[in-house]
């Protein structure tokens, strides 16, 4: 791990587009701002553990088979507008 010593309103450079800024310290508190494109996901840590484990569940919870997903398109029925599904 790379250890970097900042005050603030300085910054560190991650590549050529991603900026992160010390803001402010306040005791054993530090306000960091990120500035990075809009494809690039930030996180803090913990949300991104949550976010990742309800994507695992999300996965465990699927339909056992394609022919449940058909079931269930079925029992939903046609949306206003859209066609029937074939049988």
């Amino acid at each position: 791990m790379l250890v970097l010593t900042r005050t603030v309103n300085e910054t560190i450079m991650i590549g050529d587009d991603i900026e992160i800024t010390i803001v402010d310290v306040k005791g054993d508190k530090v306000r960091v701002g990120i500035r990075a494109p809009s494809h690039v996901p930030v996180h803090r840590k913990e949300v991104y553990l949550s976010i990742k484990q309800a994507n695992v569940e999300a996965a465990l919870s699927l339909p056992e088979s394609l022919e449940e997903l058909r079931k269930i398109l079925e029992q939903k029925g046609p949306k206003p507008g859209g066609a029937a599904p074939k049988p």
